[in-house]
């Protein structure tokens, strides 16, 4: 079989050109089950629409896989498109949460054949070699597809329960050396080396999340939290270091540090083993809460840790209870005296937009960010589908037609849906008011629009 999987690229736009782990981990599969493949990889270099649809058209494959999240569900419509006009037997996958989530208006709205749903690790090989030996689809479990006009959704697959025995990803399957001299362009200020100096690669150390937030949807929504062993971690870092002269580790995951126990663990970890580089990663926005907690922080600092980001999300109580984020303001801010006092950066992140915001929680946010010494990544809520505030959505007729909807979704920084009680110009422009504040009284040092409301800007995974 003649196979392609295909990176799509959700903001060509964007200078940053950031190392697609979910695939990396499903071509480490194919490529460790045996599997031959070619990758386009559209992200990293960037291709034009013509450059994409003259590949698809000069090179026939029986199988052409595609990972994508469900914001980029136009892309994968139009690519499906485009491959099925050229070749109409080609068979196309799809996995992440464009699959996972939407799997019905994929089936039935694109030419995709099969999607994958949730973990692709095992389902990808089997499904491979379920299509090489032309036995039934029915039998490999964790997919849906179309069969006889109507959708076929096979039982789910077990979860790998320990994540730790995972293949590290082989990230010379894609081209590294690009992805590693773009780094130095994603990694965050204050940096501990000069930029030009940056060499990174992400590591996963977990799957899914504790907190079940309202507004958030990822694979791994509803099952268990995984994460795996220090020995583990360390052990790809020092494999990466030794490969590829890496100075510099982005920790990528839902979350990363979820108890004390577990960060002193890693942090320990890293320290024994005597290594040296700079790292971040995600925690809870309420794991460390009084002054006991600093030599764990300051332990942390001695390991490599320049930051870590946590989300705020929203400095209004109503709307915190909203989001389901179990977490005080008052536990936000604390955290972050602590993290400030080791001398650790802090980032964070704010959903704008639920039904309850109006410009006084816009300020009170805003001014939370300010007296913490944050300048925010700042978006707006999208309501992704799978979520509870996507089903709100629907329900109170501000999603009328899902595929409508889903043509339209791009990255937050922009208003999409408006679920307040202000006007679109009137919730913008209270907004753009308080990250100019942010800016002025933070020192940021931006001085168009735009890059204020985009220089931070990270969307959320």
């Amino acid at each position: 079989m003649k196979i392609l999987v295909i990176n799509v690229s959700l903001r060509p736009q964007s200078r940053e050109k950031l190392f697609p782990i979910g695939l990396g981990y499903i071509t480490t599969a194919m490529k460790n089950a045996g599997f031959v493949f070619d990758v386009l990889d559209i992200d990293a270099y960037r291709h034009s629409d013509q450059e994409v649809e003259g590949f698809l058209r000069n090179n026939k494959y029986d199988i052409i896989c595609i990972g994508c999240m469900v914001t980029g569900y136009k892309i994968v419509k139009t690519l499906s498109l485009l491959i099925k006009e050229f070749y109409p037997e080609t068979i196309i996958i799809v996995g992440n949460s464009v699959a996972t989530s939407i799997v019905n208006t994929l089936l039935t709205y694109t030419k995709v054949d099969i999607a994958v749903m949730g973990e692709g690790d095992e389902t990808i090989v089997d499904l491979l070699e379920t299509i090489h030996q032309g036995k039934p689809l029915d039998n490999v479990r964790g997919i849906c597809f179309v069969k006889e006009g109507r959708i076929v959704s096979t039982p789910a697959r077990p979860l790998i329960r320990d994540i730790s025995k995972l293949p590290c990803i082989d990230f010379s399957i894609f081209d590294v050396d690009l992805y590693i001299q773009n780094s130095r362009i994603s990694v965050s200020d204050p940096l501990p080396i000069p930029r030009e100096e940056v060499r990174a690669l992400p590591v996963n150390t977990a799957r899914g999340c504790v907190a079940n937030c309202d507004f958030c949807y990822h694979v791994f929504k509803g099952v268990p939290y995984r994460y795996r062993t220090p020995d583990s971690i360390v052990g790809e870092i020092k494999s990466l270091i030794g490969k590829y002269s890496l100075n510099y580790i982005n920790f990528w995951d839902e979350l990363t540090l979820f108890s004390k126990k577990q960060t002193l663990e890693l942090v320990q970890k890293i320290l024994d083993d005597d290594l040296h580089f700079y790292w971040t990663g995600n925690c809870r926005a309420n794991l460390f809460n009084s002054e006991d907690d600093i030599p764990i922080i300051e332990k942390m600092k001695e390991a490599g840790c320049v930051g870590v980001l946590y989300s705020l999300e929203s400095a209004e109580p109503e709307i915190l209870k909203a989001m389901n984020k179990r977490m005080t303001v008052e536990q936000f801010s604390k955290q972050t005296q602590l993290f400030h006092k080791a001398g650790l950066t802090v980032w964070t992140s704010l959903v704008l937009g639920y039904p309850q915001e109006t410009p006084e929680t816009i300020r009170k946010t805003f001014e939370c960010c300010i007296q913490n010494k944050i300048y925010p990544s700042t978006g707006y809520l999208l309501p992704q589908p799978g979520s509870a505030m996507y089903d709100y959505a629907v329900k109170n007729g501000f999603i009328i037609d899902e595929e409508e909807f889903l043509t339209m979704m791009g990255d937050r920084q922009d208003l999409r849906i408006n679920m307040t009680s202000m006007s679109d110009t009137e919730f913008e422009e209270h907004v753009l008011k308080w990250l100019k504040k942010c800016n002025e009284e933070l020192n940021v040092g931006l001085k168009d629009d735009q890059l204020i409301k985009t220089q931070y800007f990270r969307a959320k995974k």
